[in-house]
């Protein structure tokens, strides 16, 4: 397997390259639209065919690359069936396989952060978009987010998984790259808690600031990013 994890400085998003060795086929995670030339000529340098581009649900804080991905590619794009985008072409549902040669992505319904959030697992690496972060969770205030819902997808469902599995976010605001559900578990603050009241109030009084642009955003990414 090949793996490659691209940063983007200016939303601190963390983009997923996998591809299979033997096929050489490849799956994109989280893409950044200023961040398509790098991608090509990492896709190039490895001799690697684009073949799909996953979302893990709709971004305010950045433009996704899907779309020109696509263009450029042919490549098909994924989100998860809870998706408001119009135009994305295979929307996946919870617990639904992506295989890619011999390679298999499992879909997980997350929603919490977004209404449409979706985790994703391979083997023992977790993409998990904004639902949980490295020290953190992702903020519930808009786009239909949901402080109950993150408990429930973070405290039933990611924890759930082995400790060992590898978490790697979509975001990531000091430095740190990646960490495991059991490093998460003993010292993410967040989860620090004893009941779901408890978290409910956290999440509730963050009291952060929007997204810059998160208005165009979110408009060009219900459109995968392409040009309205």
């Amino acid at each position: 397997m090949i793996f490659k994890q691209v940063f983007d400085k200016k939303s601190s998003t963390y983009t997923y390259l996998i591809a299979s060795s033997h096929g050489r086929e490849a799956v994109i995670i989280d893409p950044v639209i200023e961040n398509v030339d790098t991608y090509i000529k990492m896709l190039n340098h490895l001799n690697l065919n684009l073949v799909k581009v996953i979302d893990t649900h709709i971004h305010a804080d950045h433009v996704t690359a899907a779309s020109e991905l696509k263009n450029i590619t042919k490549c098909s794009t994924i989100m998860g069936e809870h998706t408001p985008a119009e135009t994305v072409e295979i929307k996946v549902k919870d617990d639904e396989v992506i295989n890619l040669d011999n390679i298999k992505i499992r879909a997980m319904y997350t929603p919490g952060h977004t209404s449409d959030s979706y985790s994703f697992l391979m083997d023992n690496f977790l993409f998990s978009g904004d639902t949980l972060l490295i020290n953190g969770t992702g903020r519930t205030d808009f786009q239909n987010g949901n402080a109950k819902d993150s408990y429930n997808s973070i405290f039933n469902k990611l924890l759930k998984l082995p400790d060992e599995t590898l978490l790697y976010p979509a975001h990531d605001y000091k430095g740190e790259k990646v960490s495991t559900i059991g490093k998460e578990k003993k010292q993410n603050p967040r989860l620090q808690i004893n009941s779901i009241d408890e978290y409910i109030e956290i999440m509730n009084n963050l009291n952060l600031k929007k997204p810059i642009g998160i208005d165009s955003n979110v408009s060009k990414n219900l459109k995968l990013g392409a040009e309205i």
